[in-house]
């Protein structure tokens, strides 16, 4: 590994977020730094702050999940956010559903080294997946695409008044205002920016969550949905 590429120690704030799960924090960041790079999953130049801007930033979205409810992390990549949270909060049942077949790879391996049982690895879009995978309290995102784009993928496979929780950067305000219309066709009910991590990471992680009502994904997702479900069922029939 070059210099810039060396992980550094893990932060004090690090052992007090994962708590007993502290040693395989440091495994899945170990793996990261090393397989990570090596299959281009994150960059070199990650690797430095791989606690502060990614562990640390994604752990700490546990804040606004709540206790003991199906999540989906879309577009799952190296495992953020679904791996730190599913290190903080064993009380969730986690799905990462990620398209690419190297990444889906890796993200298996995560799994079954850290011995993360309530978390399973699923390969697929997530508009090849709806109606076939159960649909979920609460799905979460990080860094996949614009937030119009990305509610469109992941608001369908939420259950009647469920939430997306995506992380975003600065201009998450300007981007909730621009995409409001949008999300009011999807079924979207209410949203907030929450601001996360107090004490943990400076800045803080901003949070973009939507909220949908009775039919997530509106009319023409609540169509598919049954679609698929109808398939399906002719296929166990078969």
């Amino acid at each position: 590994m070059t210099e810039e590429a060396e992980l550094p120690q893990a932060p004090e704030e690090a052992r007090a977020v994962f708590g007993e799960c502290f040693p395989k924090a440091v495994r899945y960041a170990e793996l990261l730094a090393d397989a990570g790079v090596e299959r281009g999953l994150i960059g070199p130049r990650e690797v430095p702050r791989l606690w502060e801007r990614h562990l640390l930033n994604c752990a700490v979205l546990s804040e606004v999940v709540p206790e003991g409810v199906t999540v989906c992390d879309v577009g799952s990549g190296a495992g953020l956010p679904g791996i730190p949270l599913a290190l903080v909060r064993p009380d969730l049942k986690i799905t990462l559903l990620e398209p690419l077949l190297r990444r889906t790879n890796f993200l298996q391996e995560v799994v079954e080294l850290l011995g993360l049982e309530h978390v399973t690895v699923v390969r697929g879009r997530a508009e090849e997946v709806l109606g076939k995978l159960p649909p979920v309290h609460v799905v979460t995102a990080r860094a996949v695409a614009p937030l119009d784009r990305l509610a469109g993928w992941g608001v369908p496979l939420l259950r009647p008044y469920g939430e997306m929780l995506a992380l975003k950067g600065d201009t998450a305000e300007e981007e909730l205002k621009s995409t409001r219309s949008a999300l009011s066709k999807l079924g979207v009910v209410e949203t907030e920016v929450l601001h996360v991590g107090e004490g943990v990471v400076d800045p803080l992680s901003t949070v973009v969550r939507v909220e949908v009502g009775e039919s997530p994904g509106g009319v023409r997702f609540a169509a598919k949905r049954a679609k698929a479900a109808r398939t399906g069922r002719t296929r166990r029939r078969r």
